[in-house]
């Protein structure tokens, strides 16, 4: 079968579409026939090594995944071939798909079957890809962990790409006043298009000062920050007494410098989010159906462009999803 193939760990001339063996169905497993596969940092990160994970060459990446069963194996009676279905990323036991196992950047990819969720015709494959990893993260991030109430005042940050555009949509759901910051006025007038009530540049200015501006000197009530090193020391200053930020990661480095002062005296809460819950995907996958929610999507390129897709990732050149279609 077709797959990009990480051949070795550094820059993108180290992923070429090249042959890999087709998988097999073993005992409680499903070969998927891969429809759409939704791109993520995580590939990126992947691709460069990360520190700790040993992984065997040449690897597949790709968690976000819909396809079409192609094969059972036995003992399998929750799907048959011919459905269609949406592959939760979290693979029990094993880790993440495409980060600890074998990816879906490919034209198959063989899970267990008990992570396949049943995809219903109304909602196209593209739409399913990409949802999991990050309209799941944002989710649990906002709704489960940090306790989003309607009227909040919510910034948040790297709002353009796939989890931030999640956060926007979600918030806007909630009844959330959303203040939210990307690095262009291109991507800040789309945000504004997509419901943010006030939008910020954070190349050219502090958003520190402007969130102070625009809460009347209150900070705001809760601050999504998943940049990490490069924002942290401004989120915290973004945030009213009281209030609290909310993480799931660190694009830019985790040895984020925190001034305790800040903390301590406005009392403010620092909650972490790791991943989603199968329940959180369902909810996602009912939103879309019921036409609540449209998952953002920049465009679709063929698995052959996936090194143009890692550079639209990597230079920030989209908003949105990235699907590719092996």
């Amino acid at each position: 079968m077709k797959a990009a193939l990480i051949l070795e760990h550094g820059d993108r001339s180290n992923v070429v579409v090249g042959d890999y063996p087709k998988p097999e169905a073993g005992p409680g497993e499903v070969l998927v026939q891969v429809k759409a596969v939704s791109l993520n940092h995580l590939d990126i990160f992947v691709r460069r090594g990360i520190p700790g994970r040993k992984l065997e060459l040449p690897h597949i990446s790709g968690g976000d995944v819909a396809g079409v069963v192609e094969e059972i194996g036995s003992g399998v009676t929750n799907v048959q071939p011919g459905d269609r279905v949406l592959i939760d990323p979290h693979i029990q036991g094993k880790g993440a798909l495409g980060e600890d196992t074998t990816g879906g950047l490919a034209e198959y990819v063989k899970v267990p079957a008990i992570n396949l969720i049943p995809l219903p015709e109304d909602i196209s494959f593209d739409e399913a890809a990409a949802l999991p990893i990050a309209y799941g993260t944002a989710w649990r991030m906002l709704i489960t962990q940090g306790k989003l109430q309607a009227n909040e005042t919510i910034v948040i940050l790297g709002a353009s790409g796939g989890v931030g555009n999640a956060a926007v949509l979600i918030a806007k759901l909630a009844g959330a006043r959303i203040i939210a910051a990307a690095g262009s006025d291109s991507k800040a007038e789309k945000l504004k298009e997509l419901g943010a009530d006030h939008v910020i540049n954070y190349s050219k200015s502090d958003f520190a000062k402007e969130v102070w501006a625009l809460t009347d000197k209150q900070g705001a009530d809760i601050v999504v920050d998943y940049t990490g090193k490069a924002t942290w020391p401004q989120s915290i200053k973004a945030t009213r007494k009281g209030g609290r930020i909310l993480t799931c990661g660190a694009t830019t480095g985790f040895e984020a410098v925190t001034d305790l002062r800040y903390v301590w005296v406005r009392e403010i809460s620092i909650i972490g989010s790791n991943g989603w819950g199968e329940g959180d995907l369902h909810t996602l996958l009912d939103l879309v159906s019921r036409k609540k929610l449209k998952p953002v999507i920049d465009r679709v390129l063929p698995l052959e462009d996936i090194r143009e897709a890692h550079r639209l990732i990597e230079e920030r050149e989209f908003f949105g999803k990235i699907i590719i279609h092996p």
